[in-house]
């Protein structure tokens, strides 16, 4: 892709979009070897992020009005710390990798989380991901291997 000639713009997901951010998701999922873990529905992404209590919010990335892609985060709480925002997915289509996509949506993020005064921004990244992890670096990231993540699956 040359950069030169392609706009790629960045703007808040609408109801409309989450066909394409779910086939985004399941493209993550694939990537990350996981494609039986993405259960999530369409219907599911419309209610919780547009629904009378949304959990979430999301920004997708479109060139020519096709989204190519998304983060997807939500408002936390650190009783040490206050407000926080927690990026929980982020990806670009694997084609359009390197093209400075991601760097726009992240930094998008970024920017709403200091207008909000948040505390923190934070994420996960796999470990193996070395490719997310040089991204990251670039934002002076402080990867945190003294914590373990726990979860319980209802």
């Amino acid at each position: 892709m040359n950069n030169d000639h392609v706009q790629i713009s960045v703007r808040r997901a609408l109801k409309s979009d989450m066909p394409a951010v779910l086939d985004l998701i399941k493209e993550l999922a694939l990537y990350e070897n996981a494609p039986e873990e993405v259960i999530n529905t369409v219907e599911q992404l419309e209610e919780d992020g547009f629904g009378n209590h949304s959990t979430f919010e999301c920004l997708v990335a479109e060139i020519e009005n096709n989204v190519v892609g998304f983060a997807l985060f939500f408002t936390t709480y650190s009783t040490w710390k206050g407000n926080c925002l927690y990026l929980e997915d982020f990806c670009v289509k694997e084609n359009l990798r390197r093209n400075g996509i991601g760097k726009k949506l992240f930094d998008a993020v970024h920017q709403i989380a200091k207008e909000r005064k948040m505390k923190r921004l934070s994420w996960q990244v796999l470990d193996w991901n070395e490719s997310a992890i040089s991204f990251y670096k670039k934002y002076q990231t402080e990867f945190d291997s003294s914590w373990v993540n726990c979860r319980i699956v209802i």
